[in-house]
């Protein structure tokens, strides 16, 4: 008896850790989706899909182990969810990623080893209780039924994906006659910003989420081959920040330069951060925030040559 008692109180904390895992990873969703997307196994756009398919799985299996029915159903799903996961991890280890594993959201920064400890151990805990008596509950099907509907409603309106909810002709946020007449000033004239195919960020350092479009830029250029010289971020803030901005994004080191006229520059970008710029020998060509980022055409300013 108590050892029966033991192996479902196990179970039920196994199945908290699924849902605890899978909230923090909610609540932390856009650097999740990053993640995800760093790997480049998908794009941009069906990465937010992959992402929050991950969650909607994690919180259907904490569901059901904590429901005691369907054992077995549940059981081999959630070995085959950890098993995906480390076959992950060792593919992350075997190209030298030492990054967080976000699978605890950022709240819980594990690299791949510890990660893979972590899966290791859970898998152990899992064995323990492999062979549970099932528990005959009535509409256990529709249990799973309702848990799918509910995770995936509950993901989706708590944290819906960008790029299909968003107008993207709706955050046009620079102010083009200012930027154009700042083009031929300092400290923009040393850039030489008419020449060719170039981009430009307006980022404050003290932004969380130019951190993160500077990552999504920086994942964008690797994968596109674009010349890193001819990307540039312009900070408002400071040297110190400007260094912490680089550890916390993860982006490449691009050429940078700081602002001190911090009037205009509120006044070029209209006071909005991030403000990415994609110019074409002079002419803005493509201009986006944080969330409106579009891959395809991205992608193809990036591919093609200056």
């Amino acid at each position: 008896m108590a050892t029966s008692l033991g192996k479902s109180a196990l179970k039920v904390l196994l199945g908290l850790v699924f849902i605890v895992s899978a909230v923090l990873k909610v609540v932390d969703m856009d650097r999740f989706e990053i993640y995800v997307y760093s790997y480049h196994f998908f794009s941009l756009n069906f990465s937010f899909l992959a992402a929050r398919a991950t969650i909607i799985l994690e919180l259907v299996l904490g569901i059901g182990l904590i429901s005691n029915s369907l054992h077995k159903l549940y059981w081999w799903g959630s070995m085959a969810m950890l098993l995906s996961y480390t076959i992950l991890l060792i593919y992350a280890l075997a190209i030298g990623r030492s990054d967080s594993c976000h699978c605890f959201g950022d709240y819980l920064q594990l690299n791949p080893k510890q990660s893979l400890l972590k899966n290791g151990f859970l898998m152990l805990l899992f064995l323990l209780i492999y062979r549970m008596k099932e528990r005959e509950t009535p509409f256990r099907w529709l249990l799973l039924c309702l848990a799918i509907m509910v995770s995936t409603i509950g993901v989706f309106v708590v944290s819906p994906p960008d790029n299909y909810t968003q107008n993207y002709n709706s955050d046009q946020n620079l102010q083009v006659e200012l930027f154009d007449e700042a083009l031929n000033e300092a400290p923009l004239d040393a850039l030489n910003l008419r020449e060719g195919k170039k981009v430009i960020c307006f980022f404050s350092t003290s932004c969380e989420y130019c951190q993160m479009a500077a990552q999504k830029l920086s994942l964008m250029q690797q994968f596109y081959g674009f010349p890193p010289e001819n990307i540039f971020f312009v900070f408002m803030g400071t040297e110190k920040g400007v260094a912490e901005f680089y550890e916390k994004s993860e982006s490449v080191a691009y050429s940078y330069l700081l602002y001190d006229d911090v009037v205009k520059l509120l006044k070029i970008n209209n006071g909005n951060f991030p403000t990415i710029v994609f110019m074409d020998n002079g002419e803005v060509v493509h201009e986006y925030g944080f969330r409106n980022m579009r891959e395809e055409e991205i992608k193809a300013f990036l591919k093609s040559k200056n």
